[in-house]
């Protein structure tokens, strides 16, 4: 089951670390193709294949985000034998953070959580609701990931396009967050600087989901920062990877202070 939910862009027997990516609403497992080329060798990249897309296009939508990260957790059971580092995207980063939850409640809990432009659950009450007509939809996708506008103006991509943006949309919409039990693993935090989806301060919840460590690191960009910056966050996903292999994230925050664009957990 574990092969129909991942696609496994590096994982050989030298992998003992492996970086299990989620994609953000409408995207799909191959929006993290190109990261095994910047990360080290030694590190496994595996990606969640959502259902509705891609080569799962026939598969039914999950029906809500909880019954999505209930699936993803059952599936990749096996692969928490393994020191996992779990990082999630935008929508992403929900359901990662769900699936580290059903992992940490299965007694195996990931080596840390990287979560990206998403605010903590329990922020997210009073948020702006986003699902609406599919012009509605569209327009919101594009007016902060302009390149994506192509495929939504040609009539056949938009109709292999716009059903998982739309699924995935009302997962966001409908998924309630809350308060949750605390992880006990580090968790990173990444944001763009210029986000308009959300401010990089509100990234600091995030430290309330933890009884380790929390870091910010924010980069320069919009809420899509990781494609224009990819290089940048790969070379930090490296760093953390290095602090996890080494078993010393719960000894140091890891903040860097001499570069000027972290933020130190205890600001």
């Amino acid at each position: 089951m574990a092969e129909r939910w991942v696609r496994r862009f590096r994982d050989d027997d030298e992998c003992e670390t492996k970086l299990v990516c989620f994609p953000h609403a409408g995207a799909g497992a191959s929006t993290y193709r190109t990261w095994p080329v910047g990360l080290p060798p030694d590190i496994g990249v595996i990606a969640v294949r959502y259902p509705g897309r891609e080569d799962r296009f026939d598969d039914p939508f999950p029906s809500a985000l909880e019954a999505l990260a209930d699936d993803i957790a059952d599936a990749l059971g096996e692969l928490t034998r393994h020191r996992l580092v779990l990082f999630g995207h935008s929508m992403g980063a929900s359901v990662a953070h769900e699936v580290a939850l059903r992992f940490q409640e299965r007694g195996r809990p990931p080596a840390a959580l990287c979560v990206s432009g998403r605010q903590p659950p329990h922020a997210l009450a009073g948020r702006r609701l986003i699902h609406g007509t599919d012009e509605e939809i569209i327009a919101h996708v594009v007016s902060f990931d302009a390149g994506r506008a192509a495929a939504f103006e040609d009539p056949g991509l938009r109709e292999i396009v716009l059903p998982a943006v739309r699924a995935d949309y009302r997962l966001t919409d409908d998924y309630s967050g809350g308060r949750k039990p605390p992880l006990h693993c580090p968790v990173y935090g990444y944001a763009g600087d210029d986000d308009s989806e959300l401010r990089p301060e509100q990234m600091r919840g995030w430290a309330d989901m933890t009884h380790g460590t929390f870091r910010l690191k924010v980069m320069p960009g919009g809420h899509f920062y990781l494609k224009s910056e990819e290089a940048m966050l790969l070379a930090d996903l490296s760093k953390v990877l290095d602090v996890v292999k080494a078993d010393t994230t719960t000894s140091s925050c890891g903040c860097d202070s001499g570069d000027a664009s972290f933020r130190c957990c205890r600001e």
